[in-house]
């Protein structure tokens, strides 16, 4: 069993925290309003976002984040899923991850469903 990582999950929109590590951005569409300069990312990995069928589905509906967390575990571990999942394996093995969503409830998205699995 491995040692836990640091994995945070924030806002874009929210100034960057001294403690962030890598920064990336984990949604699909890039958030509205935001300029790369004020993201203040190191990437952008859409390749790891949901589906838009999926995303579509669950628009963010709290009742809906248990099946979108089981459906979307299902979707990553297709190829392309599985290898940007690994990429930010690797990049929470070299210190603090920051995954950033534009979601206004941060705590029922994507984001969270990642760091859930990359903390483990």
């Amino acid at each position: 069993m491995g040692r836990s990582r640091t994995v945070h999950v924030r806002r874009v929109y929210e100034a960057p925290a001294q403690t962030d590590g890598a920064r990336v951005l984990v949604d699909r569409i890039w958030p509205r309003g935001m300029t790369k300069d004020k993201a203040h990312l190191d990437e952008w990995c859409k390749q790891v976002a949901p589906s838009t069928e999926l995303r579509k589905w669950y628009s963010h509906d709290p009742e809906r984040f248990a099946e979108f967390s089981r459906r979307y575990r299902t979707e990553l571990k297709d190829p392309e899923h599985a290898d940007a999942l690994t990429h930010l394996r690797d990049l929470a093995k070299d210190g603090p991850l920051t995954l950033l969503t534009a979601t206004k409830q941060p705590e029922i998205s994507e984001a969270e469903v990642l760091a859930e699995m990359l903390r483990s």
